[in-house]
């Protein structure tokens, strides 16, 4: 009976990596404008945007329905352009006993890829891995990338 998990999945962005790390990092309120058919809102509850143990909420659609998070900013490091949170409330602990949500944007001249890694502790044996969330992060990584293209053209 395996309950932790991992999923790892990368995307390769033709947005400048050091904006799309930015963005992730002090900006996440903007990604409802650039992701406006999945992410509803992105809201600050506790502390200040981009600082360790400030708390945001994230209302999104996933697999159809309304749903939301809260998680806190566990980690940064500008220097690995890597970020942590880790779930403290919403939808996701109704499933999982424990989920961090990694992002780490390595930025290679024109070409930079973003890993986003799921590590998760599942509440029991029949909770699915988080396939469809991972690719619902992986659509809005695009969604940022276009908005942010056509924007800067």
């Amino acid at each position: 009976m395996v309950l932790s998990g991992k999923l790892v999945k990368q995307v390769a962005i033709r947005l400048d990596g050091d904006l799309f790390y930015e963005i992730y990092k002090y900006k996440q309120h903007r990604i409802s404008e650039m992701s406006p058919g999945s992410i509803k809102r992105v809201d600050l509850h506790d502390g200040e945007w981009g600082v360790v143990g400030s708390v945001i909420v994230w209302n999104f659609i996933h697999d159809g329905k309304e749903k939301v998070v809260k998680e806190v900013i566990q980690a940064i490091d500008d220097g690995r352009r890597s970020l942590c949170f880790k779930v403290i409330g919403g939808d996701l602990m109704q499933d999982y006993k424990t989920f961090l949500v990694t992002i780490h944007v390595d930025t290679m001249g024109e070409g930079n890829l973003v890993t986003w890694t799921f590590d998760y502790e599942k509440l029991k044996e029949n909770v699915e891995d988080p396939h469809t969330l991972m690719d619902l992060c992986l659509s809005v990584t695009k969604d940022i990338e276009n908005s942010n293209i056509v924007n800067s053209n």
